[in-house]
Formats: C-alpha cells, sequence, structure tokens
C-alpha cells in the first residue's frame, strides 16, 4: 500500500519559515512526479507546488513563487518543501502525493498556521 507520510507543520508568525517533509513507502518514488497540494479552511486541495520525477523541472502556483522551494531525495524516498515568509494565506493542511493526484484518499497531511 503506498503511503505519503508529511510531517513538519506547524505554527509560525507571518514573515516565518518552515520545512515539510514527506516519506513515502509502498510506491516507485524515483519514477513519479510529486507534489505538494494545501487545503486551507473552507476550501478545496490546490497544487502548490510540483517535481518532475528527476527534480528538473518544477512548477509553482504564483503566489508561493520566489518563497516556497520544492525539493526531492530520490535514494531516501522524501519530498520536501522549503517555506519561507509566510503569509496569512498560507495557512491550510499541507498533503505530499503524485502528480497528478488522481482521485485517490488524501492520505494525512501536515498542518501549518501562520499568524500575525
Amino acid at each position: 500500500q503506498v503511503q505519503f507520510v508529511p510531517s513538519g507543520g506547524g505554527q509560525v508568525q507571518v514573515g516565518g519559515s518552515l520545512t515539510l517533509s514527506c516519506v513515502a513507502s509502498g510506491s516507485a518514488f524515483s519514477s513519479e512526479a510529486m507534489a505538494w497540494y494545501r487545503q486551507a479552511p473552507g476550501r478545496q486541495h490546490e497544487l502548490v507546488v510540483n517535481i518532475a520525477r528527476d527534480g528538473l523541472r518544477t512548477y509553482y502556483l504564483d503566489s508561493v513563487k520566489g518563497r516556497f522551494t520544492i525539493s526531492r531525495d530520490n535514494a531516501k524516498k522524501m519530498l520536501f518543501l522549503q517555506m519561507n515568509n509566510l503569509k496569512l494565506e498560507d495557512t491550510a493542511v499541507y498533503y505530499c502525493a503524485r502528480d497528478p493526484h488522481g482521485s485517490g484518499s488524501w492520505g494525512q497531511g501536515t498542518q501549518v498556521t501562520v499568524s500575525s
């Protein structure tokens, strides 16, 4: 069974930083494009950033460009998201998953709360 387990969320003040990590199990991680998604209260899931299986191509949501950086370690089956200069609107539950996610369950997320 494929599992993606994110961690590293927490509460920070506006302008702060967090680094999210995600460990994949049961997945051919190195052969899959991956992404970070988030779901803010009362909103649908949205793609924040994705990364090609070789790590050479990425796509960032406009609102996070210049602030968030995605990376991956295929040998360790891990995905990372460095988040700097966090804003109130970044508050959400963050998920790591394949890209595209498809219609399956979202699994476990990690809460990021940005406060003023």
